[in-house]
């Protein structure tokens, strides 16, 4: 068995000597691990950096074996990331989370796509937090707990959206939700593709995808609370937000 395709490095981890494992998400056979013989060797290690491109090889004797991989760097975003903190951990927490909720094998092309989209607006600081809170929107599409904001699900208004219902995932106006208000959770201006949506307003939307992603999502279908990077990032973006004295 082999094919070939491309994919973004999630994670790697040293196996015997000189090999390393790594768990890549491709277009068309989604997350997959492999072995790469001589991965830890000063050759090649420097191409297996969290967030990079890779051209992909892989052979085994049999599909489910874990198989060998050989690699070759299309493009490295390490670098970039690494020159803002804040940055740095939002790549950091897209990995983790792609590692966190993908089966392995599956493929999700869309959610493929948009990943790839994202890491390359790393160089992007001052569009990346919002591009971020988007593509958060489409994991939770693709995973079966997309939000549906587009009407009030009580009154079917478009105008007036205020809350979110927390078993749902839908909107409701504040007419629409009346003394129930207390119990819904807060649709930003970010999530509705208005206003500014500066770094404050996009950490308060987070907090509402957030939600899901550990209500719902983690809770349901993973069945662990989600990985600590995401709440690292969402930190680091919130303390943007501080006046410093």
């Amino acid at each position: 068995m082999d094919w070939r395709d491309t994919g973004i490095l999630l994670s790697s981890r040293r196996h015997g000597e000189s090999s390393m494992i790594i768990d890549v998400f491709t277009p068309e056979r989604g997350r997959h691990a492999g072995v790469v013989r001589g991965g830890a060797s000063r050759r090649v290690a420097p191409i297996l950096q969290p967030g990079a491109q890779l051209d992909l090889a892989w052979r085994a004797r049999l599909e489910d074996h874990l198989g060998s991989f050989t690699v070759e760097l299309q493009r490295s975003r390490a670098a970039i990331a690494m020159q803002d903190r804040t940055i740095l951990a939002g790549l950091n927490a897209v990995l983790s989370m792609l590692a966190f909720v993908l089966p392995e094998r599956e493929a999700h092309p869309a959610l493929y796509a948009d990943t790839q989209n994202l890491l390359d607006l790393l160089d992007q600081s001052d569009l990346w937090a919002l591009a971020y809170l988007r593509w958060e929107t489409v994991l939770l599409d693709e995973m079966g707990y997309g939000l549906d904001l587009r009407c009030c699900a009580v009154t079917g208004v478009t105008d007036g959206l205020a809350y979110v219902s927390p078993k749902s995932g839908r909107a409701v106006s504040a007419k629409g939700a009346g003394e129930w208000a207390d119990r819904l959770l807060p649709l930003p201006d970010a999530l509705k593709g208005e206003g500014a949506a500066t770094d404050a307003e996009v950490v308060e939307a987070l907090a509402v995808t957030g939600y899901f992603l550990e209500h719902k999502l983690a809770s349901d279908q993973v069945g662990k609370p989600l990985p600590p990077a995401r709440a690292r990032y969402v930190d680091l973006l919130g303390r943007r937000t501080t006046p410093r004295d």
